[in-house]
């Protein structure tokens, strides 16, 4: 599924090579299975953030991404937060990904969504929209936080949600994090950096969990391995105060 390469690639840390193949990027979402509505808010992202200032979209992403929880492009920190549940989800994680024969290359954390879109972008239509069912209730929140922070990123978080097939009422969500508490403040950052980092598996602490967006020849395209994905909606994270 040739649109989810396309989205991981979008949800990525923006790269200036991404803005040369703008054009690229635009063919495949035409001919992707989006509905035109949906075609139309992510051809308008590409479109924007191809013609804009790459530093501007770095710092952006920076200020959306990697500054507080709630919009953390990492599937678990959704579901376990800092419990020790985590550290096991990462190794089962990763031990799916080397079963399906996921050549692990470069340093990120398993759960992260680009690498996750990546990995079912070969698995086939059907598995790639199986997969993306088991983490639509994710997908939702953050599609919901984005709204809030009105930010054009919802558009790939809706195309996904789409994709998965999945009936996701977005207003009950909606009103639900209306009382979540903002963690990318200045006070809400300066908690977590007082926390221990938490590291999974062995030189966790040296290197991080290495993995890759690469998988080999070998990697399985005809069974569907399910990740046993939890609520994130009944699993509330510790600096999250809605329940989300």
């Amino acid at each position: 599924m040739d649109i989810l390469r396309v989205i991981s690639l979008l949800l990525d840390y923006p790269q200036p090579q991404l803005q040369l193949v703008s054009n690229d990027l635009l063919a495949i979402v035409q001919q992707s299975g989006l509905s035109t509505a949906q075609q139309q808010q992510v051809s308008q992202f590409i479109t924007q953030r191809c013609q804009s200032d790459i530093m501007d979209w770095q710092s952006e992403y920076d200020g959306l991404f990697e500054r507080g929880r709630s919009l953390s492009l990492l599937l678990f920190e959704h579901l376990h937060g800092e419990s020790r549940d985590r550290g096991q989800a990462m190794v089962d994680l990763m031990n799916q990904y080397q079963q399906a024969g996921l050549d692990i290359g470069v340093r990120e954390l398993p759960d992260y969504i680009p690498l996750y879109l990546e990995f079912l972008s070969t698995q086939g239509d059907e598995n790639a929209q199986l997969g993306l069912a088991e983490v639509a209730h994710i997908l939702s929140v953050l599609l919901c936080r984005l709204e809030q922070r009105d930010s054009n990123y919802q558009a790939l978080l809706g195309a996904l949600i789409e994709l998965s097939g999945v009936p996701v009422e977005l207003a009950p969500l909606r009103e639900q994090l209306k009382t979540e508490k903002p963690d990318n403040t200045r006070e809400a950052l300066d908690k977590v950096w007082e926390e221990e980092m938490v590291t999974f598996g062995p030189g966790a602490d040296k290197e991080g969990c290495a993995s890759n967006s690469q998988p080999t020849e070998t990697q399985r395209r005809d069974q569907h391995v399910p990740l046993q994905w939890t609520d994130a909606t009944k699993a509330p994270r510790s600096n999250v105060t809605s329940g989300v």
